[in-house]
């Protein structure tokens, strides 16, 4: 009976397509000299799961085109996106809802399944109802647990310096979420800068 077993979950592991994530846009955030934040623009990213063709925030408004083109680059168009999550309320993030008027804007919470292989967890604290998206891929003839982090962890400097996101409700809270995401990501794509590997304290280059 278990070498039954065993040969269906061999299989199944065989025929099962992992998740995918595409940055459609990175994030990114401008400073001046005394650290004021002069703009702030959140990533866009893709995930396809099975059927599923989910993406994580819409950027700020008047980036249309820019998204619109980044679909374009993994052969999607606006109308393709079935499920719209936002991690987070603020208008960098959720400047471009409206554009995907056809998909389900969903509110998830801890625990939650989206997809198979994308789950939430709960991240406050640079504001109280942060969400990050986990996402269990094979990338890099790896697996590899991504965590899409909002501004959870904003930059890789937050990562490196081990500060939280400047703008916080509490920051007790958001320390506590930094540590969440580090302690089961292999990769993070923060929400104002560009992926970055948790293990190798680097930028990855050529994502897709």
């Amino acid at each position: 009976m278990k070498a039954g077993k065993s040969i269906i979950t061999s299989l199944l592991d065989f025929f099962y397509v992992h998740p995918r994530v595409s940055v459609i846009k990175s994030g990114s955030i401008l400073r001046d000299e005394c650290g004021k934040i002069l703009d702030a623009r959140s990533s866009v990213s893709l995930i396809i799961a099975e059927r599923r063709k989910i993406l994580v925030d819409s950027g700020l408004k008047g980036e249309e085109n820019t998204i619109i083109e980044g679909l374009a680059d993994s052969g999607l168009e606006i109308r393709d996106i079935d499920t719209l999550i936002n991690t987070h309320f603020h208008n960098d993030h959720v400047g471009n809802n409206c554009l995907f008027s056809g998909a389900d804007i969903i509110f998830p919470r801890e625990g939650d399944k989206i997809a198979p292989g994308v789950r939430i967890i709960e991240t406050p604290g640079h504001s109280m109802d942060s969400i990050s998206v986990v996402v269990d891929s094979r990338i890099f003839d790896s697996m590899q647990t991504i965590v899409i982090a909002g501004d959870a962890l904003p930059t890789f400097g937050n990562y490196i310096k081990m500060v939280p996101p400047a703008l916080h409700i509490n920051r007790e809270l958001a320390i506590l979420s930094m540590l969440k995401i580090l302690r089961i990501a292999d990769i993070v794509i923060p929400g104002h800068d560009n992926p970055f590997s948790v293990s190798e304290r680097a930028y990855i280059k050529d994502w897709d």
